[in-house]
């Protein structure tokens, strides 16, 4: 629908970002209160600028979000995103076609054996590392950038979000909100719902108007931590109104070190 080698077992992994200041910040924070179950268009606001298209052939077919990580270069999906190959785009905070924090090309991607030997729905998520689309790779400050805000890597200029993923790390069962783009639309939605366990290692959340397009899509807690990405089972749902994620477990966490190497 919408629509490397392993490391040891992990037992949990909590990843905290750094206290810096994104120049997205300087968007208004909008604080008006979440209606459960509610899907309407998604504000402008520093976190959602966090958010992106994945963009491949000159359409947008999929969604991703900056994840912290020690190189600030990292943005995480549904592996089922990724699993196509050619070139790919990462454009945060799309909107109406622009690109206001630039464009950044996938130079590796990171998929768990999992999904990767046998497309398992509880292993659709993956990371990828970005560079800025036509410059040098991120670490150079004086070279061209993805962005005309200051910072070399994708997270200095927007942001990142948390990872939070381990045994007992994902919890499943409060309140989450989902921020992704439709392919049909030009401008992300938003939706807060309860999450609630499916099967084994899934959950979902009930949100209308998640169509093609928003797999990727960050879950995100009260805190603003990613506890899921849209995907999982039926590669995020048959029908627009009811989503899944993989439980963000120790697949997930040993996925992540080894993107951060």
């Amino acid at each position: 629908m919408k629509r490397p080698t392993r490391l040891p077992f992990l037992a949990a992994v909590a990843l905290l970002a750094t206290g810096s200041v994104p120049v997205a910040a300087a968007h208004t924070r909008v604080r008006t209160p979440e209606r459960l179950g509610v899907t309407r268009a998604a504000p402008a606001t520093a976190a959602d600028a966090r958010v992106g298209v994945l963009v491949s052939g000159g359409e947008h077919y999929c969604t991703a979000s900056v994840v912290h990580s020690p190189r600030r270069d990292l943005v995480v999906t549904a592996a089922h995103c990724l699993s196509g190959g050619g070139d790919i785009v990462f454009v945060p905070g799309y909107r109406g076609g622009k690109a206001p924090y630039g464009k950044w090309t996938v130079t590796r991607t990171y998929l768990a054996d999992g999904w990767r030997d046998s497309q398992d729905e509880d292993s659709d998520v993956a990371f990828a590392r970005v560079v800025p689309t036509g410059g040098s790779k991120g670490g150079s400050r004086g070279g061209s950038r993805g962005g005309s805000q200051g910072g070399s890597e994708v997270e200095d200029v927007v942001g990142a979000g948390r990872l939070l993923a381990g045994r007992g790390r994902s919890p499943v069962g409060g309140a989450v909100t989902v921020v992704g783009y439709p392919k049909a639309r030009e401008t992300p939605v938003r939706c807060t719902n309860t999450s609630t366990a499916y099967g084994g290692g899934q959950q979902r959340i009930e949100c209308p108007g998640y169509s093609g397009g928003t797999s990727g899509s960050p879950w995100t807690d009260a805190r603003g931590r990613i506890v899921g990405v849209l995907g999982g089972f039926q590669e995020g749902g048959t029908t627009d109104d009811v989503s899944y994620s993989a439980v963000l477990g120790a697949e997930t966490a040993a996925l992540y070190l080894e993107a951060t190497k």
